[in-house]
């Protein structure tokens, strides 16, 4: 495999600007590739983003672009555009004949809603002989690009591209693990999002901590059964993957899912929520998707089901906690049950 000497970064919102500003002491040079003609002139001329991050500087070896045909040249190609995002992208860059042994990299956290693929599949799909590797983790972008200390794990099934990567996301304040786990790391950084929408709703009902740390766990139960039918292993989601992005993104302010749960459970309505932010909450797409995958396997989740009840047949935030307090009393088994 050819030395990681520089990416190009498809996406410049806020994952791909904080990206930038991570790798730019590891890297030579820095492309990033953006749809939005504001952001290319602002980086280009001020070295800040002018739409997202607004306040981080990017290094001089940072430069962006909206010629996906300047990705081709560069030995890594980081994926960092919403999930949805995905297909489009990968299909401009195969049509404009990316090398076959170019490593390839998703940042992204999500399900295809349509296909229910996870995004190393669609990939795959688009790239049937790429080294493809994937990072997710607690790393909200904001705290990423301020370069507070938090950790990541890389996976792949190609182990090679795994430490090839372990070692360029290591730096003094981003500790990166490895996992040969593809499955089990993609889904625990996706179902996520469906959990902090029901955790911002609590919050936004005025629910206190133990509400919280309550609905968390059981969401981790409800993650875990789901990731381990389609093939990931159990151990994974108690791991920064699963327990460590769950925590993060239920609890943070920062969370765009949980943003969107506050505003629900305070009583705006969806559509009104999702017009007014400009950065895109990955948990309302995919949390059809996750129930599409739920009813295929048998699965279930009743968490992510009230969540899509809300979400999608108007039920009321207080009906969705209501139903979930007056299920049946069971046994708690290993955490899972």
């Amino acid at each position: 495999m050819n030395p990681l000497t520089s990416a190009a970064i498809l996406g410049a919102g806020s994952l791909g600007t904080a990206l930038a500003k991570l790798l730019s002491p590891k890297l030579e040079s820095i492309v990033l590739v953006s749809i939005e003609p504001e952001c290319v002139e602002g980086i280009n001329r001020d070295h800040r983003n002018p739409k997202y991050l607004v306040s981080v500087e990017l290094a001089p070896t940072v430069r962006a672009t909206m010629d996906h045909r300047e990705a081709l040249a560069m030995p890594l190609i980081i994926f960092a555009v919403p999930s949805a995002a995905i297909r489009s992208e990968a299909e401009k860059i195969a049509a404009l004949g990316l090398p076959s042994n170019t490593p390839l990299l998703s940042c992204a956290k999500g399900i295809e809603r349509d296909t229910g693929e996870r995004l190393s599949q669609i990939l795959r799909d688009v790239f049937p002989t790429n080294p493809i590797g994937i990072l997710t983790g607690p790393n909200h972008a904001e705290e990423i690009a301020a370069n507070l200390v938090t950790c990541a794990v890389v996976a792949s099934e190609n182990p090679q591209l795994a430490e090839a990567l372990q070692e360029l996301f290591t730096l003094p304040h981003f500790r990166t693990y490895t996992s040969d786990d593809v499955a089990g790391i993609e889904l625990g950084g996706a179902v996520k999002n469906v959990y902090a929408i029901a955790a911002g709703m609590a919050h936004g009902l005025g629910y206190g901590d133990n509400s919280t740390a309550a609905l968390i766990t059981r969401a981790l139960a409800e993650l875990t059964r789901l990731g381990v039918a389609l093939g990931g292993r159990p151990l994974t989601f108690a791991g920064l993957a699963g327990m460590g992005d769950l925590v993060a993104t239920c609890i943070s302010a920062q969370s765009r899912n949980r943003q969107v749960g506050v505003a629900l459970g305070e009583g705006h309505r969806l559509e009104e929520i999702v017009a007014e932010r400009r950065m895109v909450a990955e948990g309302v797409k995919t949390t059809a998707a996750v129930l599409a995958l739920a009813a295929r396997h048998d699965i279930d989740m009743p968490i992510a089901a009230m969540v899509g009840r809300v979400l999608y047949e108007g039920c009321r935030p207080a009906d969705m906690a209501a139903g979930l307090m007056g299920r049946e009393a069971k046994a708690e088994l290993h955490g899972i049950a």
